[in-house]
């Protein structure tokens, strides 16, 4: 992986954000969409640009596809950490966090 492709994931305020709700829980592509005002093909975009540089994986679970940080990437684990202090993410990790709660609570 190259350093370029990284920077070029985190340059993005939306790729910031996409990253910040991961970092609690796993979203499907809807879920991720309703929280951002743009296209579907956009946030498609966005999230290839995430998966390429290695800090989001997805995986097909029945017709949907989840999405999650890549945990094993430092550069993930790095950003959850300062998503934390971040004015911008950390509200937005809260929220992923009470998103993962229900989900645990309806199961």
């Amino acid at each position: 992986m190259k350093i370029d492709t990284v920077f070029d994931a985190l340059g993005s305020t939306p790729r910031r954000k996409i990253l910040a709700y991961l970092s609690e829980t796993s979203l499907t592509a809807g879920e991720i969409a309703e929280r951002f005002d743009m296209s579907k093909p956009a946030l498609s975009k966005h999230l290839k640009v995430l998966e390429n540089a290695g800090m989001v994986k997805s995986e097909k679970k029945g017709q949907f596809v989840h999405y999650s940080l890549a945990d094993q990437n430092m550069l993930a684990t790095l950003h959850s950490f300062l998503t934390t202090f971040c004015p911008v993410g950390g509200p937005l990790k809260r929220e992923g966090a009470a998103i993962a709660r229900a989900r645990r609570k309806a199961t």
